[in-house]
């Protein structure tokens, strides 16, 4: 697959670091474009919805560019393969904390902040560096992953599950918390792929390949 080939659509709602990951995508040869115009969204074969910054501002800005009654049509009605990173994850909620606003409403979960009471004395908020993660037995996004895997982490929420059958993948900061679910064509990693290196790349790699 040539690096021209537009098989992967990196949705630009004006949050996330959408350069990083189509310069990781080019480094295994995936094909990626950029695009803030919802008719392209209608012709993608698959998603990538990035994301950093507020809950509240960025559905805010995924309402007003038109971006989420056709990304609904396309990933639950339609069932294209989409990819949230850090807060892309966390806006397929029902609701986020930050804000106290509606979520897409894709998943059984919130996004809300750490439980500082749950906290250690030496861990953090934001959450910010190297985890390691354990996968769990059925996601493809891990397959062929080296043993204990470390993702780059950057973020002050997380999602809390009603049904942790959803989770493809914990860690921990403090107490264990998911970092990374998949519900059908619903994919979703709570790490930053594009900045952790070769377990980055094996992980944009599965989603490209298997999905």
């Amino acid at each position: 697959m040539s690096s021209s080939d537009h098989s992967i659509t990196i949705v630009d709602y004006g949050v996330g670091n959408l350069l990083s990951i189509r310069n990781m995508l080019r480094k295994i040869g995936i094909g990626s474009r950029i695009t803030a115009d919802p008719d392209e969204i209608r012709t993608a074969d698959k998603l990538i919805l990035p994301g950093v910054g507020a809950f509240a501002h960025a559905m805010d800005r995924l309402r007003k560019l038109g971006f989420e009654d056709v990304l609904r049509q396309r990933v639950l009605d339609e069932g294209v393969p989409i990819l949230g990173i850090c807060l892309g994850m966390q806006l397929f909620a029902r609701r986020g904390d930050e804000g106290d606003v509606s979520g897409l409403g894709w998943l059984p979960a919130d996004a809300v902040p750490f439980d500082q009471a749950r906290l250690r004395a030496h861990d953090r908020v934001p959450h910010m560096g190297w985890s390691d993660i354990t996968p769990g037995p059925r996601s493809g996004l891990f397959e062929g992953a080296p043993p204990d895997p470390r993702f780059y982490f950057a973020h002050s929420f997380h999602l809390a599950y009603d049904d942790p059958a959803d989770v493809a993948a914990w860690t921990t900061h403090g107490y264990r918390f998911a970092a990374a679910v998949e519900r059908r064509n619903i994919l979703g990693v709570q790490f930053h792929p594009e900045k952790s290196h070769r377990y980055g790349m094996g992980v944009l790699r599965n989603f490209a390949e298997r999905y």
